[in-house]
C-alpha cells in the first residue's frame, strides 16, 4: 500500500508541476488557465494542507501521552527525552558547521550584483532570546496553545499529563485506555486524509509551476545549486549512512522507506504537516518504538532544523558577499549562536526559514533589498529543506530507538 501511495504522490507531483509550467509558458494569455485554474488549484492545495494541520495538534497531544504511558517507567522518559533532545541539538550544530565550512571555502555571492533588487518588507526584526524560547514553553492558557498550534506548549502539556498518568498507574487505567483508543482513531483519520494526498500534492505543485518564474533563479544559479546540493547530500547520503553506521538499517533501505515522506514534504513544505507521515514512516516502515516516535517526531518538527540551518547559513553568507559586506571572523561566534536560535525558532511552518533570514539580515545591518531575492527563491528551497528536516527527524529517532533497544520490553512490535 505504501509503495502504491508513494507512486501516486510522485505522479501527482509530476503532473502538477508539468501542467503548471505549461500554463505559465504556453497558456498564460488565456484567463481561465492563468487565473481561474490557478486559483482553484491554490484552493484545493490549501484545503488539503488545512486538513492535515487540523489533525496535527490532537495527533501530537494524544500520541505523546500514549507514548509516555507505554514507557517501562518514568526513568525511561528522562533517558529518552535527554537522548532525543541531545541528538537533535547535535544534528543542528553539525549542519551549521558543515554549511559554515562550505560557505567560508566557496564564498557564495562573490561577484554577484544584487543592488537592483526590490524592497520586500521584513516581518520580524528581533532576534529571539534563548530565555524567551524557554519561558514560552509553559503555556498560560492551554486552550490558546491548542488554538494557535504552539507545538512546544502542546508537547509540554502532553508530557506533563502523560507523566502524571504514568505515576498513578492502575488508578487511571481507564484514562490510558481512552487515550490509546483516541490514538487509533487519529491514525485512522490520518490514513483517510493521506488517500487524498496525490490530489492535494498535484494542486500544490500546479500552482508552483504556474507562478514560479524560471528567470529569477537562473540568474543566481550558484546560490541555488550550493544550497540545494547540500540539502540533497544530507537527505540521500549523510542521514542514510548515519543510520547505517549506528543501526542495522542499511542506507539503501532507509532511502527506500523515506520515499513517501520526502515526496509529501516536498509538496507541503511544512514539517508540521508532515508529522503524520513521519510517524507512520517510523512506526510502520522502520519499526521504531511508538514511544520514541510519539515523543520525538513533534519535538523534531519544532526544533530539529538541520535543513533550515544549512539554508540560513548559506543565504546570509551569499547576501553579505553579494553586497560587498563579507562576514568577518570576529562575527562568526555570534552568527553561529544566532543561526542556531533562529533555526530552532523557525518552527514547522512553510517560509519559516525565509522569515529568520530576514531577521538576520536586519540584525547584521545588511541591505533590506537582499531580502527580495531570498523571498523570490524561498518556495523552491523551502520544499527541499523541509524534506531535509523531516528525514533528519527520522534518522535521529531511528538511531535513538536503537540505543533504547536494551531498555525496551514492550511496544516494539505494536
Amino acid at each position: 500500500m505504501f509503495k502504491s501511495l508513494s507512486a501516486k504522490i510522485f505522479l501527482g507531483l509530476a503532473i502538477g508541476l508539468v501542467s503548471g509550467t505549461l500554463v505559465q509558458y504556453g497558456l498564460h494569455d488565456i484567463p481561465f488557465f492563468s487565473s481561474t485554474l490557478v486559483d482553484i488549484a491554490s484552493g484545493v492545495g490549501t484545503m488539503f494542507v488545512n486538513m492535515i494541520m487540523m489533525l496535527v495538534v490532537p495527533l501530537v497531544f494524544v500520541s505523546i501521552v500514549c507514548g509516555v504511558c507505554e514507557l517501562k517507567d518514568l526513568s525511561s522518559f528522562g533517558r529518552l527525552g535527554g537522548k532525543t533532545f541531545g541528538f537533535y541539538i547535535i544534528n543542528t550544530l553539525v549542519a551549521i558547521f558543515a554549511a559554515l565550512t562550505v560557505a567560508l571555502l566557496l564564498e557564495p555571492g562573490r561577484g554577484v550584483d544584487m543592488s537592483g533588487g526590490n524592497d520586500v518588507a521584513i516581518t520580524a526584526t528581533e532576534l529571539p532570546s534563548l530565555m524567551a524560547l524557554i519561558v514560552d514553553i509553559v503555556p498560560r492558557n492551554p486552550v490558546a496553545a491548542f488554538m494557535s498550534g504552539n507545538m512546544l506548549q502542546v508537547i509540554f502539556m502532553a508530557l506533563l499529563l502523560g507523566g502524571v498518568m504514568k505515576s498513578l498507574g492502575e488508578h487511571v487505567a481507564g484514562a490510558v485506555s481512552g487515550f490509546q483508543t483516541a490514538n487509533k482513531i487519529m491514525m485512522k483519520l490520518i490514513s483517510v486524509v493521506m488517500h487524498l494526498a496525490p490530489i492535494g500534492v498535484a494542486a500544490l505543485m500546479f500552482k508552483l509551476g504556474a507562478t514560479l518564474e524560471a528567470g529569477v533563479f537562473l540568474s543566481v544559479m550558484e546560490y541555488l545549486v550550493l544550497i540545494l546540493g547540500l540539502l540533497l547530500l544530507w537527505i540521500f547520503v549523510v542521514y542514510p549512512y548515519a543510520v547505517q553506521l549506528f543501526t542495522p538499517v542499511k542506507a539503501s533501505v532507509f532511502r527506500e522507506k523515506t520515499q513517501e515522506q520526502i515526496l509529501f514534504s516536498l509538496s507541503t513544505a511544512s514539517s508540521n504537516a508532515t508529522i503524520p507521515v513521519t510517524m507512520r514512516t517510523l512506526t510502520e516502515k522502520l519499526k521504531v518504538n511508538r514511544a520514541v516516535a510519539g515523543f520525538g517526531v513533534p519535538l523534531g518538527a519544532t526544533m530539529n532544523m538541520g535543513g533550515v540551518s544549512i539554508y540560513i547559513t548559506i543565504a546570509i553568507f551569499f547576501v553579505a558577499n553579494a553586497f560587498g559586506m563579507p562576514i568577518t571572523l570576529e562575527q562568526l561566534p555570534s552568527l553561529i549562536f544566532s543561526i542556531f536560535l533562529l533555526s530552532v525558532g523557525a518552527g514547522g511552518v512553510p517560509g519559516g526559514g525565509m522569515v529568520m533570514i530576514g531577521v538576520l539580515i536586519h540584525q547584521m545591518g545588511l541591505p533590506v533589498e537582499a531580502f527580495a531575492l531570498v523571498a523570490a527563491l524561498d518556495r523552491l528551497i523551502d520544499m527541499v529543506l523541509t524534506s531535509c528536516n523531516v528525514v533528519g527527524d527520522t534518522a535521529v529517532l531511528t538511531i535513538v530507538d536503537q540505543t533504547e533497544r536494551p531498555h525496551q520490553v514492550t511496544s516494539d512490535d505494536d
